[in-house]
């Protein structure tokens, strides 16, 4: 998710998102001359952000708290990017940096395609490595295996790479890329084009998981850690503020449960912020909503209430584990979950 110049432009103008400029990867070999390295790097996120959130959630079920730190980035950013004022000081403790864009602007000066979460920072130098979101979660899975937690679950199963591979390209381009189309169409011709194609894809997924617990089956993978981002926002926000309203998450019941089995699974619910969620889709796509004002719901404890998903069978991490504690620190603040009701 860009940020930067454009927020305001959002609703006014046909929306394309750009592609990952910076694709350098981060590779247990080195290849492109960023070696995976423990410590070295430094993960750069909004949690309002779903592209981001997936970087999130990779790292913390594949235990790589300690190997990769993590920067959180104000859910508001302004005109000079994602900024880091969550922190004290107004600056990221690691990196030194005010705004994101400095990392970027030392890769690169006038660099296209905006200053986007997640991105990868090198922190010896303070220099951008990649925003490549798609790659990014690929690569923690499969060239992070030396640094991953015992009890790691495989979220890129060779066997089932090329499957996987189909369902992550229809989610990304009905569902996820979707609902930006439908929220940012400038026109009704465009809106209802791609509303539609939202729920007839989120229609298909529901009759996917219907019989199985988890998309490619009996355990959590990547494609989940895709769909769940996106679905755990759809309510609080794409709903109403993207016009995606031909019905609710929760009056779909297998896609309302399998989202709760997830949002329940470790390493996923624990990372969601809606308070960050709705404060920057709201107060910061001006061009949709210009008065800034947030809404008060929807109501959050339902997250909590029983899925019944497990009598489908299956296991979230196969042979292995849950992570363990969210690491001191990077707990959501308690405005951002839900409580029992």
């Amino acid at each position: 998710m860009s940020g930067g110049e454009g927020n305001t432009e959002y609703g006014r103008k046909k929306f394309t998102r750009s592609p990952s400029h910076f694709t350098d990867r981060i590779t247990a070999d080195g290849r492109d001359g960023w070696p995976v390295e423990e410590g070295r790097y430094r993960l750069v996120v909004s949690r309002a952000c779903p592209w981001a959130s997936r970087a999130v959630i990779s790292r913390r079920l594949l235990g790589l708290e300690d190997a990769i730190s993590l920067a959180i980035a104000d859910p508001v950013q302004d005109d000079r990017s994602w900024r880091f004022t969550l922190d004290p000081g107004g600056r990221d403790p690691v990196l030194g940096i005010r705004f994101l864009h400095e990392a970027y602007d030392r890769r690169e000066t006038d660099h296209p395609g905006g200053v986007s979460v997640p991105a990868v920072v090198d922190v010896p130098s303070g220099a951008l490595v990649t925003n490549d979101y798609r790659r990014i979660t690929l690569d923690l899975a499969t060239e992070w295996t030396a640094h991953h937690r015992a009890g790691a679950p495989d979220l890129y199963p060779e066997a089932l790479r090329a499957e996987m591979d189909e369902v992550m390209e229809d989610v990304h381009r009905d569902v996820n890329n979707g609902v930006y189309r439908a929220g940012f169409a400038t026109n009704q011709a465009d809106y209802e084009e791609a509303c539609a194609a939202v729920f007839d894809r989120l229609e298909r997924l529901a009759r996917r998981l219907e019989r199985r617990r988890y998309l490619m089956g009996d355990t959590v993978t990547e494609a989940d850690v895709r769909l769940f981002t996106t679905l755990v926002r759809f309510d609080p926000v794409y709903h109403g503020h993207f016009k995606c309203n031909r019905w609710k998450l929760t009056e779909n019941p297998v896609l309302w449960a399998y989202a709760r089995d997830l949002f329940q699974t470790p390493g996923f619910g624990d990372t969601v912020d809606f308070d960050h969620i709705k404060r920057h889709y709201y107060m910061v796509h001006t061009g949709i909503n210009p008065t800034r004002v947030v809404p008060l719901g929807p109501d959050l404890p339902a997250w909590l209430s029983p899925h019944h998903r497990e009598q489908l069978g299956g296991r979230p991490f196969g042979d292995g584990t849950p992570p363990g504690p969210v690491p001191p620190g990077e707990e959501v603040p308690g405005a951002g979950r839900p409580r029992p009701s």
